[in-house]
């Protein structure tokens, strides 16, 4: 201040002092108005020199200065004379580079509203009086509300994505859309679908948070916007609706009456998502064009999320459809033939691979039954897709059946018209007789493990079988054997991801095939069931938490009769029917 009063003289300085742009009040501490700028004036017409702030001002004020007057007294500043200049400038902390009064010494301004305008008044004190320095903080305030309001809809936009995503399940995300409309966007809210069997599926959310969800048959064309939004595609802006001239099933009891309603889309993936239409009572104001956009930048992330649902849905659908017929079948018995099987695919989260086996009972009476057993190079997805096209092969040649050595060729050439002779399959095709209480075998293996016949005193044969794997080679070999299967003996047919498991103690040994055939001498007269589970829980708890390859066994066993021997092969066992 003193070195603008060295560089102006007083008539300047007061020129200065009057066409301040900010309005100033010097009040003393009786709350008489001393002096008043022009801005002043402006602004409060009635506080002239002599006047009350209490007549002339806003309570906020006066209540302020009466506040202000009542503070400890600080150091004089070196001021000006009142009708000398005050420093142009926009606050006084601004203004007081000279002064001896610091900014925390200063008492903090207060804010309030003249008129529709919002100012922030601050204090500057010189012995008996204080002069009030008036900014208008109109603008302010609106950025800092809309900037505070912003980052409260980026919150809510982000917990919504969070939890709308944290499902595909599509029921999941249609009842968190509503609640979450109803929450923070209106006072209710309705999601509705797109038609399933002529039905609207839809959910409603209420002040009271609970959604309720129907299936109703409603008529679209009745809601104006709403057959548009239920399209999905291109999206289009939000439709006001006539809250009286809506349908009964929009307006739910316990609402009230509505005051305002609109319908916005749920934009899809490029797929019709469904649409959100929102309501306000009567007592609420009506959305704002803030709130449409916002309401807009919420229903495009639902549908998103709704969409990804439905696709998810849709695939899994398909994929269990497909399933179904790449799932090896239900094991059951082939005219008294007692049959079990275990299978157990590489991949924890997959239900098929490489490994497969079918079980094809005689076409006529009399008639030999086929099983199967085959293992597809490669595991996973794409080794089953192979393993359905050599399922439904096989199917095709049943009535050649007899003749394995044909249908091994047939099978073969089928494989090498794909083109990939990388993936190939070794297979085990075991024709059944059964002859009164023994049964006759004719087992043919290409390219695969010979099956493994386990003998009623607990002894092992392996079947003298070979021959060359298929999808490999333009010819194909192969020798068949004949085994006869007394009551009670099982002949045991299995996949290389058995014997090949690697595990034991050091984690890096195969199970291999004389463990196998060890564990085995021990199950001589076990039902089939049992036999196919030893073999399946002993090669998995070789291979303990690491990987493995496909694992499929299926076990043949002769009819016991009367009596089944002991485990082990010794004594009379038990009593059968």
């Amino acid at each position: 201040m003193r070195v603008l009063r060295s560089s102006l003289g007083q008539d300047e300085t007061g020129a200065v002092w009057r066409g301040a742009p900010y309005p100033v009040l010097v009040v003393d501490t009786a709350g008489v108005i001393a002096q008043a700028n022009d801005a002043a004036l402006r602004l409060l017409p009635e506080a002239v020199p002599g006047a009350t702030l209490a007549d002339s001002a806003p309570a906020w004020l006066s209540h302020a200065h009466a506040s202000t007057t009542r503070l400890p007294d600080v150091p004089p500043l070196d001021v000006p004379p009142l009708d000398a200049a005050l420093p142009d400038a926009a606050l006084p902390d601004a203004a007081l580079t000279d002064a001896a009064l610091t900014d925390a010494d200063l008492p903090e301004g207060v804010r309030g509203s003249i008129g529709a305008a919002t100012f922030e008044a601050r204090p500057v004190r010189d012995g008996d009086v204080i002069a009030w320095w008036l900014a208008d903080t109109t603008d302010l305030e609106r950025a800092t509300q809309a900037l505070h309001l912003e980052r409260e809809r980026t919150s809510f936009l982000d917990k919504a994505s969070g939890e709308l995503l944290s499902s595909l399940n599509l029921d999941r995300c249609l009842e968190v859309t509503a609640r979450l409309a109803a929450r923070h966007l209106a006072d209710a809210a309705l999601v509705i679908l797109p038609p399933y069997r002529r039905r609207h599926p839809i959910a409603y959310c209420g002040p009271d948070g609970v959604v309720v969800r129907e299936e109703l048959a409603v008529d679209p064309e009745a809601v104006p916007g709403l057959a548009e939004a239920l399209q999905g595609y291109p999206p289009l802006p939000s439709r006001w609706i006539d809250p009286a001239a809506a349908p009964g099933w929009l307006a739910r009891e316990g609402l009230g009456e509505i005051g305002s309603m609109v319908v916005t889309a749920l934009p899809g993936h490029g797929v019709p998502a469904g649409a959100l239409v929102l309501l306000r009572g009567s007592g609420q104001a009506c959305f704002s064009d803030g709130e449409e956009v916002f309401a807009r930048l919420f229903a495009a992330r639902a549908g998103a999320a709704m969409s990804a649902a439905r696709l998810y849905a849709e695939q899994a659908d398909i994929t269990e459809t497909l399933m179904r017929e790449l799932l090896p079948p239900r094991v059951r018995s082939l005219h008294g033939v007692e049959v079990a099987a275990r299978y157990r695919p590489s991949e924890h989260t997959a239900r098929v691979g490489g490994d497969f086996y079918d079980l094809h009972p005689p076409a006529e009476p009399g008639d030999e039954s086929l099983v199967v057993l085959g293992d597809v190079a490669g595991k996973g997805l794409e080794a089953a897709v192979l393993t359905g096209k050599i399922r439904h092969t096989l199917q095709a040649l049943l009535p050649m059946a007899g003749d394995h050595q044909r249908v091994l060729e047939l099978l073969n050439g089928v494989l090498l018209k794909g083109g990939d002779r990388s993936r190939f399959v070794t297979l085990v095709l075991a024709s059944i007789q059964r002859a009164g209480n023994r049964v006759l075998l004719r087992v043919t293996s290409a390219g695969h493990a010979p099956p493994l016949v386990v003998r009623g005193d607990g002894r092992v044969d392996v079947a003298s079988t070979k021959g060359t794997l298929i999808g490999m080679l333009e010819r194909v070999t192969s020798v068949t054997d004949t085994v006869v299967l007394e009551p009670g003996e099982t002949c045991l047919l299995y996949t290389d991801g058995i014997t090949e498991a690697m595990g034991g103690p050091l984690g890096d040994e195969m199970f291999g095939d004389e463990r196998l055939q060890e564990e085995l001498r021990q199950c001589g007269g076990m039902p089939p069931e049992a036999i196919t589970e030893r073999v399946e829980m002993l090669s998995s708890q070789w291979v303990g938490g690491g990987d493995h390859d496909d694992m499929a066994v299926i076990a043949i066993t002769a009819p016991r009769g009367a009596h089944l021997s002991a485990v082990g092969g010794h004594g009379r066992g038990r009593f059968t029917a």
